[in-house]
Order: structure tokens, then C-alpha cells, then sequence
């Protein structure tokens, strides 16, 4: 069983399982600020549930392909979405600053 670790916190999950609901269920957002309200609900559309992660997940779908090359994010800039990304072993994951999580040199969520 997988453990992922987010905002100093250890969650085990399924193996396949999306890494957005692995953390809203376990009472954790991979939002900042108002996207936490203002968002896709999980269709890889908006882009802001993008965060950094160190580890095993599936390979991005051409959706969050087509948002992550899509202002404000760059495809090069390391993130995925976690609403389409699926556990497949133990994950650190980071949220970064910005509406969208798109500052990596920002420490702190809006």
C-alpha cells in the first residue's frame, strides 16, 4: 500500500488511486487559496491542482499534457495534476505558491 506524504503528513492509499482524492479525503487540499472553491472538480481542465511530486505516478494523460503546456503553467516546469495523476508507489508531494500552484520558488500557499 503506498504511502503519500503531503504538508508533513503520511497517507496510505490504493495503489491506482488519483492523488487529488488521496488527499481531499484525508482532509488536505491540493488547492491554494480560492481555487480550492474555483476549480475543475477533478477533469484536468483548469490546472489548479498542480503540484510536484517525487515518485511513482502513471504517465500524464494528453489532458493534463494539453493544460500543464498552457499559460501559466510551462511543460517543462516539473508539475503534474493531481487530479490526473494515479499513485503507483510511495510519493512526497509539494505544493507550490500561486492560484495554481505554478511559483515553485515560493515555500508558502496562498
Amino acid at each position: 500500500m503506498p504511502t503519500v506524504t503531503f504538508e508533513g503528513r503520511e497517507i496510505d492509499c490504493e495503489d491506482g488511486a488519483i492523488l487529488r482524492d488521496v488527499l481531499l479525503e484525508a482532509g488536505l487540499s491540493p488547492h491554494n487559496g480560492r481555487s480550492a472553491l474555483l476549480n475543475c472538480r477533478g477533469h484536468g481542465t483548469c490546472g489548479t491542482c498542480a503540484v510536484e511530486i517525487d515518485g511513482p505516478v502513471s504517465e500524464p494523460t494528453s489532458r493534463e499534457k494539453r493544460r500543464l503546456s498552457a499559460p501559466p503553467h510551462d511543460p517543462d516546469g516539473g508539475l503534474r495534476l493531481s487530479c490526473q495523476a494515479e499513485v503507483r508507489g510511495d510519493l512526497d508531494v509539494e505544493k507550490h505558491g500561486g492560484f495554481w500552484g505554478q511559483h515553485r520558488t515560493e515555500s508558502s500557499r496562498d
